[in-house]
């Protein structure tokens, strides 16, 4: 159960198109801050004056996928959702139906044997569910996610066929369907065998170049992880299962660097705070690493790197939460989504963003 389950955010409030189509552009977006219980409001664009010389962002580099596919199943439309790519070739996916309004609803997946019709004639075979480590790495998956997602086999090159017939993964809370181009970040970087993120690592949305240049300028520092996310539907809040993940070894000197000198390390987005939290030791030195990871960060594992959070505004049931609270505290949580609401801020990945940090007296800014 998350801090704020109790909360329930509008329909009013679900932010329908991309920024630059409500305003001038993708840093067009609201600012919420939390240091501890004290809120403040913001333009995105003022980023910079919240943080100071010596801190370090740390960004994911994933480009996103055109990841939902039509195909059918027997004669019954269908939509395929591709989350994750496992090491024994098959892929992770989730089976939904169109709704009538270019959006989806979850569909029940299997029988293991069903057969997915893509286009050009390809196939898609359902094995099995997730519900055990098979196909990734190591770790587990959880029986939840098994009721939605099943590992299948695709009957030609699968970064080919997005490309061709591939749309981004969308929910009915957006108002038409976008071009891949408004799901990709300014960090995103093509991967040379095709992986990507099922959903866009949305947090990094509202960077632009000239954002980027003014932190940099201010002293601030980017160090980059890749954590490629998988299908996070957003009717089913199950914590997420392994994504596979890599922190490179500059990356590693620079927080650990920060962190002597007494800078502060900010996730920006919950997915580089789990590549993060993977790759750091019980003695808190961050190292190179890469492979899978199943780390769920929750408030009773706490964190042991990351010291602050730039996040989108997540939905009262979403496990992110949990994250966040890790982070941030229950207290702190609360306040920052009551003000929210009471100051009408957008939600989901074309919404506003959340600047999580810790009440320290070092990190009130000069303005």
């Amino acid at each position: 159960m998350t801090a704020l389950e109790a909360l329930r955010v509008p329909a009013e409030l679900l932010a329908r198109v991309p920024a630059e189509q409500r305003g001038t552009g993708r840093d067009d977006v609201r600012l919420l801050v939390s240091r501890g219980q004290e809120v403040s409001h913001h333009a995105f664009r003022e980023l910079p004056g919240q943080l100071r010389a010596g801190d370090v962002l740390v960004v994911n580099t994933s480009p996103t996928l055109a990841a939902a596919v039509n195909g059918r199943v027997g004669g019954e439309r269908a939509v395929v959702h591709f989350s994750t790519r496992g090491e024994d070739g098959r892929w992770a996916v989730e089976l939904r139906r169109p709704d009538g309004t270019g959006a989806t609803v979850p569909r029940r997946g299997g029988p293991a044997g069903a057969v997915v019709r893509l286009p050009d004639g390809s196939r898609l075979v359902l094995e099995e569910p997730l519900g055990g480590p098979r196909g990734y790495g190591p770790g587990a998956l959880g029986a939840t996610a098994g009721t939605r997602l099943w590992w299948a086999r695709v009957s030609v090159e699968v970064a080919g066929l997005l490309r061709r017939y591939g749309r981004p993964i969308r929910y009915g809370y957006t108002e038409r369907d976008q071009p891949l181009s408004a799901y990709q970040t300014v960090f995103a970087v093509d991967s040379p065998d095709g992986s990507g993120s099922a959903e866009m690592p949305s947090a990094a949305r509202p960077f632009t170049a000239r954002m980027v240049a003014a932190l940099v300028s201010r002293g601030v520092q980017f160090a980059s992880v890749t954590l490629h996310t998988g299908v996070a539907s957003a009717e089913a809040h199950e914590p997420p299962y392994p994504e596979r993940f890599a922190v490179p070894r500059t990356t590693a000197w620079l927080v650990n660097a920060a962190r002597a000198a007494g800078g502060l390390v900010v996730a920006v987005g919950t997915t580089s705070v789990r590549a993060l939290e993977s790759s750091v030791g019980a003695d808190g030195v961050v190292r190179e690493a890469a492979g899978w990871t199943d780390l769920v960060v929750t408030p009773q594992r706490g964190v042991r790197v990351v010291d602050g959070l730039l996040t989108g505004l997540h939905e009262p049931e979403a496990s992110h939460l949990l994250m966040l609270e890790a982070i941030a505290g229950r207290a702190s949580l609360q306040s920052g989504y009551t003000q929210a609401l009471r100051h009408r801020y957008l939600w989901h990945e074309f919404g506003d963003v959340h600047l999580l940090l810790p009440d320290l007296e070092r990190n009130t800014p000069n303005c």
